[in-house]
């Protein structure tokens, strides 16, 4: 019986927003470290933070002082961090951050980082919206990632970021290169998203056979104050049944196993991937 130990750390701001990025950062990091030890002890395999995890979430800005936020990947602070953090705890961690790829060229990123501190690669967020309070393109350069399935020391391991959840075809294409285990951290406030949230990943679950592992953050950000962030990171399993929930409104470690004999089993019982009919779609790819 295959399981896998998975932890997601969901938190709130721990600067001020008037503060450097430097400064935010530091103070992110600190706060993280204890969480991070705390799922070594416990025998987490794959550990996942928000998204953009050492900084707000500024993009109901369009100030340029926040271009001093990304840093290389994986040549930069916090990925080389992480990878110590990884070798000495022999856990892969999924490592969301702003990257600078050259002055003036910004993603938002996701490192991944093996069980022996090995960086494996990073995914780039792909859809990247742009409407009020969510000035995304200001900050992110679409990525085109093409669908990076990370063969981990535990599993076969996927993400998807934050605002990618809304789009089936990245889930399945992931699902479709071997994943089994798909992390999506997120910066996501109450309003429709948080109906959403219940919703949408259960059914990405379903429709793919995988297990997915949904992190946000929590509280609010000033000066933007764009809504609450409402927490409530999960594990949800191929049936779509959430089998693990953090609270709305506190930092945590969220720490669950999975079984992932149940991959076969659904995927066996539905049958999803064999009735698919790829010949028959080609039209939707010329579709405005």
């Amino acid at each position: 019986m295959a399981k896998l130990k998975g932890g997601l750390i969901q938190m709130g701001l721990k600067a001020d927003t008037g503060s450097s990025p430097q400064l935010i950062k530091e103070a992110m990091i600190e706060a993280h470290l204890p969480l991070i030890e705390k799922a070594g002890q416990q025998g987490v395999q794959v550990l996942c933070f928000q998204e953009v995890f050492t900084q707000p979430y500024f993009c109901p800005s369009q100030d340029s002082k926040w271009y001093a936020a990304a840093e290389p990947i994986p040549d930069g602070p916090t990925t080389r961090l992480m990878q110590e953090l990884a070798k000495k705890h022999r856990m892969v961690i999924v490592v969301p951050i702003y990257e600078e790829e050259m002055t003036g060229v910004y993603y938002n990123t996701a490192a991944v980082i093996d069980a022996d501190g090995t960086y494996l690669g990073k995914y780039r967020k792909t859809h990247i919206p742009h409407v009020a309070g969510f000035w995304e393109k200001f900050f992110f350069k679409p990525g085109a990632s093409d669908w990076p399935v990370f063969q981990t020391a535990y599993c076969k391991l996927g993400v998807y970021i934050c605002y990618d959840r809304h789009f089936p075809e990245g889930w399945r294409a992931l699902a479709l290169k071997g994943a089994e285990y798909i992390v999506n951290p997120s910066a996501t406030v109450a309003g429709v998203s948080e109906y959403l949230w219940k919703l949408e990943q259960p059914a990405s679950a379903v429709a793919n056979g995988v297990f997915i592992g949904a992190t946000n953050r929590i509280g609010t950000e000033a000066p933007w104050n764009v809504g609450e962030f409402y927490g409530q990171s999960y594990f949800v399993n191929p049936r779509g049944e959430i089998e693990a929930i953090a609270s709305r409104d506190k930092d945590e470690l969220l720490v669950h196993e999975m079984d992932f004999d149940m991959i076969r089993e659904i995927r066996d019982k539905w049958q999803f991937f064999r009735d698919r009919r790829p010949d028959t779609y080609e039209s939707l790819t010329a579709l405005n």
